[in-house]
């Protein structure tokens, strides 16, 4: 198994697959799941030569299940030791979910100012910001994050076992083929991770503001969601991404839901591919 030492110590989990000469590929996981969420894209893009890399976030999957660094920058930096440790250039980052905020403020942060990002995709991402305030009337409102976090504290496991049965896959949609598998492999990544990092990640990616990492992007920047997204409002998120990114093109699939990139990996497979192509 590799692994990376952040500056803070903790142990940073890694898949490096495929030639190392070839043009990079890193992907970002969502909450609460791990870099195994990523297998269907990491094997097609291994399958057509790329360099295919993806971690675990701290707290999450087989990575350390510290106390403390549960949040966007912490995550950012972490992404960060790997590209270094594995000095990454001219790679594409794809980030999903609480990984669409990860890819954002790396990107912003340290991919661009560094010089190793060619593209980056942002996947149903949360940013710019879930939480409804004052200068976010469309947001989620906080009851609906508190109700996350007393769910996940009374009972984790079937938290997540209802998540991953209902609005994630959008499998709670009538005439909507349930994948029993899906579920469980959903459940199995949640619950390798540690409790207290999936708390604390709801406050890191419900209230962090994007604003500005949007804004910092330059790079070619593809944004993707479905209309039927039951995590993410996509008129909060991939809507306003393409407004904020000024390099950026958007795509909204017509019913799909926020887990997409398992339900049609079909689909989404060769669009991230002819948008790395171009």
């Amino acid at each position: 198994m590799s692994f990376v030492t952040t500056k803070d110590g903790v142990e940073i989990f890694f898949k490096d697959w495929g030639p190392k000469s070839a043009q990079p590929i890193v992907f970002h996981h969502g909450w609460p799941l791990s870099s195994d969420d990523w297998d269907a894209q990491m094997l097609f893009f291994l399958a057509q030569g790329f360099r295919v890399v993806a971690h675990d976030r701290r707290g999450h999957g087989r990575s350390s299940q510290v106390g403390e660094g549960h949040d966007m920058d912490h995550y950012a930096a972490d992404a960060s030791a790997v590209a270094e440790h594995l000095n990454l250039k001219n790679a594409v980052h794809i980030g999903h979910s609480t990984g669409g905020g990860e890819v954002a403020r790396y990107v912003a942060k340290y991919g661009q100012p560094q010089g190793r990002v060619a593209k980056a995709v942002l996947v149903s991402a949360v940013p710019p910001l879930m939480l409804k305030t004052e200068k976010n009337p469309e947001g989620t409102p906080i009851e609906v994050f508190d109700g996350f976090r007393a769910a996940l504290a009374a009972n984790r496991a079937q938290f997540f076992l209802d998540v991953a049965s209902g609005p994630f896959y959008g499998f709670n949609r009538p005439g909507t083929k349930v994948s029993q598998g899906v579920i469980d492999n959903w459940w199995r990544q949640g619950m390798m991770g540690a409790a207290n990092a999936h708390y604390e990640g709801i406050k890191a990616f419900s209230e962090t503001d994007q604003t500005d990492d949007l804004n910092a992007i330059t790079v070619p920047t593809l944004v993707i969601q479905g209309d039927d997204d039951q995590v993410v409002p996509y008129k909060d998120a991939a809507e306003l991404q393409a407004k904020l990114v000024k390099n950026s093109r958007l795509k909204i699939y017509p019913g799909y839901p926020h887990g997409m990139l398992t339900t049609h990996a079909d689909v989404i497979n060769p669009d991230l591919l002819a948008f790395i192509k171009s």
